[in-house]
């Protein structure tokens, strides 16, 4: 999106010098574009240098256990099946959404996520009903007028999180 935009500044200034009249609110624009890429440059390989060290931290442990216990399949069965639940439970649609955004906001409430998401109200409801169940957020009620429901992350939800952003930024680096 950011690049999206960074080219269409860039057009716009093109054409603009093309007819000698470039506004300052343009090249102000273009300016802040290309400082918000360097930032993002920067960002990247920040994030690719801890993404490595952090992939060979666990590699490294992996291979320690290993080496000094027998370690069967079966063994690792139910450690599967519980990551594949929590794998199809965050693969549908707008969970992670709702998940970032509550991490992004600290909390929201019901109206405030669904301005957020552009999300219909059945869909939400159905959706943080879900991630209540399995954990991952939690639910408060205000009582008074008028009755006020706020959702916010719970432990397992900020640190799922967390341990996806490497995840979906390592799969969108391949796109």
């Amino acid at each position: 999106m950011l690049v999206y935009f960074g080219i269409l500044c860039i057009l716009d200034c093109i054409s603009k010098l093309f007819y000698k009249s470039c506004s300052i609110v343009s090249l102000t624009w273009c300016r802040r574009m290309n400082s918000k890429t360097a930032l993002s440059h920067e960002l990247r390989r920040l994030v690719e240098t801890r993404m490595e060290s952090t992939l060979k931290g666990i590699e490294d442990t992996l291979q320690r256990i290993l080496e000094n216990h027998e370690m069967r399949f079966e063994d690792l069965k139910d450690a599967i099946k519980s990551l594949e639940e929590s794998f199809n439970l965050l693969s549908q649609k707008w969970n992670l959404e709702i998940l970032y955004a509550l991490f992004l906001k600290s909390a929201a409430g019901f109206s405030g996520l669904k301005k957020i998401l552009g999300i219909n109200s059945r869909t939400l409801s159905d959706k943080l009903k879900s991630l209540k169940r399995y954990g991952f957020i939690e639910r408060t009620v205000e009582t008074g007028p008028p009755l006020r429901v706020g959702y916010s992350l719970t432990t397992k939800g900020r640190n799922t999180v967390l341990l996806a952003l490497p995840l979906l930024y390592y799969s969108s680096s391949f796109k």
